[in-house]
């Protein structure tokens, strides 16, 4: 398992209208490390983001997808992603307010 830091968990949010939907309910979504365990991810949340309080983080493996250049095929890089659920007394996450 790796040596994982807070401010490394987390590599960047989805910005999606599925997850734009999601946070009528107070869902986030973000790619994570592809080593990161639930409660790192819920930590590195809580941790990043001031007042948020976690309650439930549900996690995906995301396999790349195949692409051809020619005839040369590779694959693109494969993902892991969570969804975080946040308490009702919880602060919203900024990054997502202005969206």
């Amino acid at each position: 398992m790796a040596d994982l830091k807070y401010y490394d968990v987390i590599l960047s949010p989805i910005v999606t209208e599925k997850s734009m939907n999601y946070m009528a309910e107070k869902k986030y979504c973000f790619y994570v490390h592809k080593d990161a365990t639930k409660t790192q991810i819920k930590e590195a949340v809580e941790k990043m983001f001031a007042g948020a309080k976690v309650s439930n983080v549900n996690t995906s493996n995301v396999t790349g997808k195949k692409r051809r250049r020619g005839m040369t095929v590779g694959y693109t890089p494969d993902r892991k992603k969570a969804v975080v659920q946040l308490t009702e007394d919880s602060a919203d996450i900024e990054i997502f307010s202005g969206l």
